[in-house]
Formats: C-alpha cells, structure tokens, sequence
C-alpha cells in the first residue's frame, strides 16, 4: 500500500494530466483565433510605386498563414490619407493593415489642417524597408561634388530650382532639411510624382531633385543625371561609390524615406506582435532580400516597439522642418 505522500503526489498529477487535457482545445482554439483567416494590406498609394512593390512582395510570403488569402488593397488619394482613413475606421480584429510611406504615419498630421484619422493612435506592427535618399542634380549643372554644389547655390541665392514629387512629399521636405542645414536658398518646382519630375531633372529643365534611390539610381549609373550624395548614414549598396552627405561635408543630413504597417486603435498587442513576427519571417528570406535590393530598399523587420520609437524620431524631425518651412497643404 502507497504512502499517504505517495498517494498525494499522484493525486496531484493525474488532477493535473486531466486540466491540461480539458484545457488543451480551449488553447487550440486561442491560437487559431490569434491571427484572422484572411489579411488586407491597403497600400494608400497607386499600383506599381515602391510603396506598392514592398508591401506586395511582403504578401507572398505570408499567404502561408492566412487561408483566406492575402490582398493589397490600393486606396489612394489625398497623400495617403483617403485609405488611412478607412482603415483606421476598420475593425481591430487585424484583418485590416495600413502599409505606407511616412506620409499617414508621421507626417500628413502636421501638414494638413484637418484629418479624417489620429496618427498618434495608430499602433505600429513593423517598418519594412528603408530606401535612402539621394541628392541627384541636372548632368548640365556645373557641379561635380556636395561642396561645389553648395558654393554654386550660395553665389546663386533663389535662382536654383528643385523638384519634388508635390508639396509636403519626402522630396520637398528633404530640400526644406537640405537648405536649413546650408543656409541656402533654391525655388521649389512642384511635380505630381517622381516620374514628371524625373524626366524633367534629366532634361534639365529643373536643377535638381531630392530623390529615392531606387529611381534616380539606374538614371545616375545611365549618366542621365549625377547622385553628388546619399541621405543615409552609410553609403548605399545600390551606390556605393557615391558618399553619404556626412562624408561629403554635411554631417546631419539624414532623410531615409520608409515603408511600414501599422494597425487600427484598439487591436491586441499579441495579434500587433504576432504579425510584426510573420512578417520579420518574410524580410529574412533570401530571395525577398533580393527582391528589395531590386527597388534600393534595405529590409528592416523591427519590432513594435523599436517602430515606434522610430516613428515618434520622424515626427519630431519633420514637425520641426515643416514648421520652419511654413509647409502647408490645403
């Protein structure tokens, strides 16, 4: 006959053995419920741009996951914020993403008088890529370096023209960084996009144009426009002969622009977190690091957390820019 002790000690494992198999389905049903069936990524850009191809390449690989599919949804307009706005009114089961440039994330809010969403609200999953980006001039300016470059503007004070892809774009707030920091001054030539104002940098009729670069690159290697420097704090694999604005003389010129998804208010942080992993999965893989080597993109998969302290850097670096500038959009 066991000891008492004995006795107890089974007791206690079989009254164990039995929660853990009572409680087993209740689990399995958690983890099934910890991610929905099927995932719309809304990019609020149009088809076929870099904010377009990360996110979609992302997608490929995390259709594993959803058996419902995974779609990206492009709802563009009004610099991102008419598809902001529709998913940060979705529901928070993380079915529905919003994948975006800096624009709705960090920026838009200190541009625009009145939004249909709060920026602050959003709760970050990841940052996909950083693209930096480059200082790409006219072949016909004459200047061949960053330092000849800022004599020219400043013997030539409001006579040089920079492009952007509109107002209070990337480009247009990188010129803004660019002219505080070298106490210069260049006319701003609005464009709709990079493409228009692309052609028009290698036509020459604008000076300059503060580009990503995955599209000025191959234009710069063509010799269809010159890259005197890179935004970033290391040189660009894309480039690597041409020198960041650090080494070129400028220390503090860093404007990367990025790509990341975030959620509405109110989803679980272990959903936000259990995404922002898939998708770190996805960034690791071989053949996606290729494919964002391809756009000039550098793949990143942070965490949530290093997201968002990410995010609130840019958005005190680009509210103090913007309001020195006196940028507005209307």
């Amino acid at each position: 006959m066991p000891s008492p002790r004995l006795a107890l000690n089974h007791r206690r494992q079989l009254l164990r053995g039995i929660a853990a198999t009572l409680a087993a389905p209740a689990l399995g049903s958690a983890r099934a419920q910890a991610t929905p069936k099927s995932l719309r990524l809304v990019v609020p850009f149009p088809a076929g741009g870099t904010a377009d191809v990360l996110p979609r390449i992302v997608a490929e690989k995390l259709q594993p996951h959803y058996p419902g599919g995974v779609v990206v949804d492009n709802r563009a307009g009004a610099g991102g914020n008419i598809g902001a706005e529709a998913v940060f009114r979705s529901p928070a089961d993380g079915a529905t993403l919003l994948f975006a440039p800096p624009g709705p994330i960090a920026i838009n809010q200190f541009l625009y008088p009145k939004l249909g969403y709060d920026a602050n609200l959003w709760l970050p999953i990841t940052v996909l890529a950083t693209v930096p980006n480059v200082l790409a001039v006219s072949p016909k300016l004459p200047v061949a370096t960053l330092r000849e470059f800022i004599a020219y503007l400043k013997a030539n004070p409001g006579k040089v023209s920079y492009a952007s892809q509109g107002n209070g774009s990337t480009s247009h707030l990188t010129a803004n960084l660019f002219m505080a920091l070298t106490q210069t001054q260049m006319s701003h030539i609005p464009y709709k996009g990079t493409s228009p104002a692309l052609v028009d940098l290698m036509g020459s009729q604008v000076d300059l144009f503060f580009d990503n670069i995955g599209s000025s690159g191959p234009q710069h290697e063509a010799g269809k426009l010159r890259v005197l420097a890179v935004a970033d704090e290391q040189r660009s694999s894309a480039l690597p002969k041409v020198p960041t604005f650090a080494e070129a003389g400028l220390p503090g010129m860093v404007a990367v622009t990025w790509f990341a998804g975030v959620a509405p208010p109110g989803t679980p942080p272990a959903l936000v977190a259990a995404i922002s992993r898939q998708i770190a999965d996805a960034l690791a893989d071989a053949e996606v690091q290729r494919r964002y080597a391809e756009q000039g993109a550098v793949p990143r998969g942070w965490s949530p957390e290093r997201s968002a302290a990410f995010f609130k850097a840019e958005r005190d670096k680009w509210s103090q820019v913007i309001r020195s500038a006196n940028v507005k959009v209307e």
